[in-house]
């Protein structure tokens, strides 16, 4: 009779302590559910020529708190690049940690590239801010000459994806319309994990751009035709210098 009676209070106990549970992972599913429709990022593009600065500006819910962890997802177009060794001597003071999902090559025009993407975890320090601004140095790379007389080019640069997950928020099907993805828990690229992505509808603005200057392709044909011959004629007059004063 008492072990019935006390089988009975333990599975109570138990189903207590997993409704008590499920309760709290669902609130903690509310809170980022609500994370992400009061969240927003914007983006602006800082100093010019072939060097700037794309500066991420994510505005978070005021009542965040500090399990939240916020991914920012980059997909960058052929014609720029990352510095990984910048980035390198940057994480010290950057006040973020970035991924590459690829290797870059520095010195490949744009032309014989393609694109890459990065991974922006903003530095957890025991607190999530309500406010992340992020500043990544992105370069510009040379492109082919114009074919049209056109002397810049446009390169279009995509808003990057917002993503949030919190350690709390363990049932990630009935966050919609938001989407699950799967992408590195950490910089280290180690594990996947399960993040919610902000949908595109709530992102601030559309795409921002680069503008590079570009060589003329119609003038091709005559600046080889000219650079052939004025080599030809120095290599005349030296060979006739050096002859005259017979220099061997």
């Amino acid at each position: 009779m008492y072990f019935v009676l006390l089988s009975v209070l333990a599975c109570l106990s138990t189903c207590h302590c997993l409704i008590e549970k499920d309760e709290k992972n669902e609130d903690r599913c509310g809170l980022l559910k609500q994370w992400l429709e009061s969240s927003l990022v914007s983006v602006e593009i800082n100093k010019k020529g072939f060097h700037r600065e794309v500066v991420t500006t994510v505005e978070l819910s005021p009542d965040v708190l500090s399990d939240l962890r916020v991914l920012l997802v980059h997909r960058w177009p052929r014609g720029v690049y990352v510095d990984p060794y910048q980035l390198a001597s940057l994480s010290d003071q950057s006040g973020w940690e970035i991924l590459l999902d690829s290797a870059i090559d520095l010195e490949v025009p744009a032309h014989k590239t393609s694109g890459f993407v990065t991974y922006v975890y903003p530095t957890p320090d025991g607190s999530t801010p309500r406010l992340l601004k992020i500043t990544v140095p992105v370069h510009g790379r040379y492109h082919e000459p114009s074919s049209d007389g056109k002397t810049f080019t446009s390169v279009k640069v995509e808003p990057p994806e917002l993503l949030l997950r919190t350690e709390k928020c363990t049932q990630l099907n009935n966050l919609e319309p938001h989407t699950v993805v799967d992408a590195p828990c950490t910089p280290d690229n180690s594990t996947t994990c399960p993040w919610v992505k902000l949908q595109q509808q709530q992102q601030e603005q559309g795409r921002v751009g680069f503008r590079f200057p570009v060589g003329d392709g119609s003038l091709v044909t005559p600046v080889c035709g000219g650079t052939l011959l004025v080599t030809m004629i120095c290599c005349v007059t030296l060979s006739k210098y050096m002859w005259k004063h017979r220099i061997i």
